[in-house]
């Protein structure tokens, strides 16, 4: 029987192995599953080359907010190493010109800045509000997750991760170069990577296949993972 292709899971901004528990466990039977960490890198680019750098020679690849952006940036290095590409939660042009690129440094700065102040468990129950379906916001479980993976993360990390994503290049260009099978997902209500920028990179993206996760926000992965982990099991199949 022919080994499953490696797979390499990225997780996102200040996101470690939980935010792809449900995934590694539907996709890992026989299979070599990889989930970085972005360490102190403060650049898509070093991040992606600590991929490039630790994965098998050929790999199936998904991304996850952040994560997806780095996932961009491996293909704009080694596609020839990559079998098939996922993006879910993302996004691909720099930071706006302008008004709108001020007002997402200075929200991000806040962030960075509460955390420095008050420490990160405190940052990321305030972030995490806007990163989930309303729904879920009461569901005390998930919530809980989501905050004890960020507050294990230090203060240096997400200054590194918040300069990294602030410097991110533009990969519009770059989609419409891939010719790989590729999943583009998002959940129907991230406020954070709206699902029209979803629509706008399955259209750059030839062939591509777009999939919009119903009720549910910015944390796909662990809001609907059932969801999610159906959608990359056809993705790898």
């Amino acid at each position: 029987m022919k080994q499953p292709e490696p797979l390499v899971l990225v997780p996102g901004l200040m996101c470690d192995g939980t935010v792809w528990e449900h995934q590694i466990e539907a996709c890992g039977t026989g299979r070599e599953i990889q989930v970085p960490d972005h360490a102190d890198s403060d650049t898509l680019r070093i991040m992606a080359e600590r991929i490039l750098d630790q994965a098998p020679p050929r790999f199936a690849l998904a991304g996850h907010s952040m994560g997806g952006r780095v996932a961009l940036e491996v293909m704009a290095r080694a596609p020839e190493r990559v079998s098939r590409l996922a993006l879910l939660d993302t996004g691909h042009e720099a930071l706006a010109p302008g008004d709108a690129g001020e007002r997402e440094k200075a929200g991000r700065y806040r962030l960075l800045e509460m955390a420095q102040r008050d420490g990160m468990l405190v940052m990321a129950r305030e972030w995490a509000r806007g990163m989930v379906h309303p729904a879920r916001l009461s569901d005390a479980p998930l919530m809980d997750a989501i905050h004890s993976m960020i507050a294990r993360a230090t203060v240096a990390q997400f200054a590194a991760q918040v300069s990294a994503l602030l410097g991110r290049p533009d990969r519009t260009g770059l989609l419409s170069q891939l010719r790989l099978p590729t999943l583009v997902l998002c959940g129907r209500e991230d406020s954070w990577s709206p699902l029209a920028r979803h629509e706008q990179m399955a259209r750059l993206i030839s062939g591509s296949c777009l999939v919009g996760i119903a009720d549910c926000g910015h944390m796909s992965t662990m809001e609907r993972p059932e969801a999610v982990s159906k959608a990359l099991l056809a993705w790898l199949q």
